[in-house]
C-alpha cells in the first residue's frame, strides 16, 4: 500500500554507529505536515530464512540461546545476508546447509517480511524446502545450535501455544503448513 500523503522523506542521515550486523543511523525527514523530525534508523542488509520440510510431513528447528532475551528459543534456520546485493535464495541455501545440513531438491518463495519497520530496515526472505538431502552441518564458529525435528503441525501448535515466539519462524511455519496444503489440494 503507497499513499504519499503520508511519507516521510529524509533529507540528512549521520552515523551513529557502524557494526558488523548492523548500522545505526539518524535521520531527519520532512513529515507530511512540513515539519522536520528525527529518526533513529537500524541499517541491516537483510536475511533469509527457510522453513525445511520432510516427506513424512516433518520440520526441523534450530534451538539456539539468544543472548538479547536470555532465552532459548526453537526457529526456523536462517541467516543474515552478505551484503545488500547477495540472492536471497542464495543465503536461504546455505543457511539451510550449514545450520542443519540439509540441502533441497526444491525451494518455494513464501514471503518477504519487514521485522520492525518502526526503526530497522531488516527484511526477511522466507522459503519453503522440499525434497531434502541429508548432509554435515557447518554452523559458523561462534554458533552454537541444536536440532529438533517435530512434526510441522506440533510446529504449529506451539506457536498457537506461545512456545514459539520469534516472528520469522511464527510467519515460515504457518506459510509452510498452507503452502503445504496447496499443493496437496492442487
Amino acid at each position: 500500500m503507497q499513499n504519499d500523503s503520508l511519507r516521510e522523506v529524509p533529507f540528512s542521515k549521520d552515523t551513529i554507529y557502524d557494526g558488523k550486523i548492523i548500522h545505526v543511523e539518524k535521520w531527519q525527514v520532512t513529515c507530511p505536515n512540513g515539519h522536520t523530525a528525527p529518526r533513529e534508523i537500524v541499517v541491516h542488509n537483510g536475511a533469509a530464512a527457510v522453513v525445511p520440510v520432510f516427506e513424512d510431513g516433518t520440520t526441523l528447528l534450530v534451538a539456539q540461546h539468544r543472548v538479547a532475551i536470555d532465552r532459548v528459543t526453537l526457529e526456523i534456520p536462517a541467516g543474515k545476508l552478505d551484503s545488500i546485493q547477495e540472492n536471497p535464495m542464495d543465503c536461504a541455501v546455505r543457511e539451510l546447509r550449514e545450520e542443519t545440513g540439509l540441502t533441497a531438491g526444491r525451494m518455494t518463495p513464501l514471503t518477504s517480511l519487514f521485522t520492525t519497520p518502526g526503526f530497522c530496515t531488516e527484511k526477511i526472505s522466507i522459503y519453503l524446502a522440499q525434497d531434502l538431502r541429508q548432509g554435515e552441518t557447518n554452523p559458523d564458529e561462534d554458533e552454537f545450535l541444536g536440532l529438533v525435528r517435530l512434526p510441522l503441525e506440533e510446529a504449529v501448535s506451539r506457536v498457537m501455544a506461545g512456545e514459539i515466539r520469534d516472528s520469522k519462524t511464527i510467519c515460515g511455519l504457518l506459510m509452510a503448513r498452507e503452502m503445504l496444503a496447496r499443493q496437496k489440494n492442487g
